[in-house]
């Protein structure tokens, strides 16, 4: 798929297990376990699925999956798989090497969608992309340093602090267009300035659902995330963005869902529907 200067690819980066009832809220199990069969811990299988927007001059990466920093105790409860996919080997299968990306916009911190931004160099956090700025919002920032009792577990520093330390960190103030034909939208109901990409031209555009629409199943109004720290402002946020997404016929991009990474929306008698499927090019 190509929108003005960019042609986009999903990146998987590798897959991983929550809660069913936490992803759903309180939707019950009976209705969300039809699309989303739990496992033995009543875990439900997702992607860790990047963007990557390739031009002319740049190579955009929009999230960085789950990385592979993590213990022998987090993978058991995590059920973090990197045996078919991970960020790097799905980046080479494009011929783009680490030095080679030069912008990596974060949606948040949470450790599923920023925990690839750093690796481990003699057993020590350093950033992952050594020529990238890294884009988060300042206020996302602030509250990552300062996280409540009810999200601490979803931060894990070494994951972000050593984009800070090596001057690699841009914190963004609000919305609005932050590379070329990549604008940025807040959302604040799963987590503080959460930022959602969109990319776009005179004709298409793309959008970067995150956590506020994590798999195609979140698409109805009500099917809303427990872990959401605002869950009636992430219910405003979608009441707002899905008629606009059906009428202008947007592009969704689906992080977290584990079959389809893009599509459309529609409208039906019931709310909004999974429209067509988008094919994104070279999807590895």
């Amino acid at each position: 798929m190509k929108i003005g200067p960019y042609t986009l690819h999903a990146i998987e980066t590798g897959s991983f297990g929550l809660d069913g009832g936490a992803m759903f809220g309180v939707v019950p199990r009976n209705l969300w376990s039809r699309t989303n069969p739990p496992d033995e811990k009543n875990r439900i299988r997702m992607s860790a699925r990047a963007l990557l927007a390739v031009s002319e001059d740049r190579k955009v990466l929009v999230d960085v999956g789950n990385g592979t920093k993590y213990s022998d105790k987090l993978r058991s409860i995590y059920k973090f798989d990197n045996s078919q996919h991970d960020l790097l080997s799905s980046l080479s299968r494009h011929g783009i090497a680490p030095g080679d990306i030069t912008d990596v916009i974060l949606t948040h911190l949470h450790f599923d969608h920023a925990g690839g931004s750093t690796i481990l160099v003699d057993g020590t956090p350093a950033p992952t992309f050594p020529s990238a700025r890294y884009y988060v919002q300042k206020d996302h920032w602030h509250a990552a340093q300062n996280p409540t009792e009810r999200d601490r577990a979803s931060f894990f520093p070494h994951d972000f602090a050593p984009l800070m330390d090596h001057g690699q960190l841009e914190l963004i103030d609000g919305e609005g267009e932050i590379l070329p034909g990549i604008s940025v939208r807040l959302m604040h109901g799963h987590t503080t300035a959460l930022q959602c990409p969109i990319v776009h031209d005179n004709a298409d555009t793309l959008f970067y659902c995150a956590d506020l629409m994590p798999t195609t199943s979140h698409i109805p109004v009500p099917w809303i995330m427990a872990y959401d720290l605002r869950p009636l402002q992430t219910l405003e946020e979608k009441k707002r963005l899905l008629p606009e997404a059906a009428e202008e016929g947007w592009t969704l991009f689906f992080e977290h869902d584990p079959v389809t990474p893009a599509a459309t929306v529609g409208q039906s008698d019931k709310g909004f529907v999974l429209g067509d499927p988008v094919d994104l090019e070279g999807g590895s």
